[in-house]
């Protein structure tokens, strides 16, 4: 019988990402309620300003496609994004699409909080089958989390499918690079329990597949060291404060894993950026 691989993954992400350990440190460490690859100008400079800083930048790319638009974040995480193209980008609703329950409860929440619960929906689901009509959306927007699909392809094909005419596609994820080695990526993909990762050139052809069409991008290979970096750092320097809510095992394969992304993107074998792609 042929096993269901791209099942399994979706499987493997949801006990993941739904887990106390990981829970408690994307929330507490690595950027509240952006768990992204920030943008930096410091060294030292606070992770939450950072990852803050990915999505304004995100959102001046949306181009004319953006304006009031009704948007599908995929893989939303616990809600950052969302609820700041609702308040300062101007968007007209906002479906977040997740596989972690765990983090969906919490964007839940602070949608009510923030009283923008009519606006912003929360969807259990994973982004390469999206609970959506056809031509649904103007934008479809993800952060860092298409790597953690096992048919990039057909996730791809999933955009395009609830693309309107004229919309775009915006995401940012972790890249390898042509020259990757792969004995050198296989404690990058333990880490999250990856088998493999995209490319710019798997997500162009990808796209001209679907009949999407290249716009405007940003490659910062840079930006991927400093944000693994800063995350270690902070895991390092608050690793007291952490006992009870995180365990030493997960601390400690993170520290490690965390480095291993670090050697990775400073050796080329890893890059990220912002990419974009329209549906003529």
């Amino acid at each position: 019988m042929k096993t269901d691989t791209r099942a399994e993954d979706v499987a493997v992400a949801e006990d993941y990402y739904d887990s106390d350990d990981a829970d408690r440190f994307y929330f507490n460490i690595w950027g509240g309620e952006d768990i992204h690859i920030g943008l930096y100008e410091s060294s030292d400079e606070a992770i939450a300003t950072a990852s803050r800083r990915t999505v304004e930048t995100m959102t001046k790319m949306m181009g004319p496609a953006g304006k009031a638009a009704r948007i599908a974040d995929l893989g939303a995480g616990y809600g950052g994004s969302a609820r700041y193209l609702v308040r300062e980008a101007g968007a007209r609703e906002v479906v977040c699409v997740n596989i972690s329950e765990t983090q969906n409860r919490i964007n839940r929440e602070k949608n009510e909080a923030a009283g923008l619960s009519d606006r912003i929906d929360v969807l259990h689901g994973s982004f390469d089958d999206v609970p959506a009509r056809d031509e649904a959306f103007d934008i479809v927007w993800s952060q860092d989390s298409f790597l953690h699909g096992a048919d990039r392809k057909r996730i791809i094909v999933e955009c395009e499918r609830i693309l309107k005419p004229g919309g775009r596609l915006i995401f940012t994820d972790i890249l390898q690079t042509a020259n990757a080695p792969a004995d050198k990526l296989q404690p990058v993909f333990d880490r999250i329990h990856l088998s493999s990762l995209g490319s710019i050139d798997f997500y162009d052809q990808a796209a001209a597949g679907a009949g999407l069409v290249p716009g405007p991008r940003k490659e910062l290979a840079e930006m991927l060291p400093a944000h693994y970096g800063r995350v270690r750092e902070e895991l390092i320097s608050r690793r007291e404060e952490l006992k009870g809510l995180v365990s030493d095992d997960y601390a400690d394969r993170m520290i490690e894993g965390l480095g291993a992304w670090v050697d990775g993107g400073k050796s080329g074998w890893l890059t990220w950026g912002i990419l974009t792609y329209d549906k003529p």
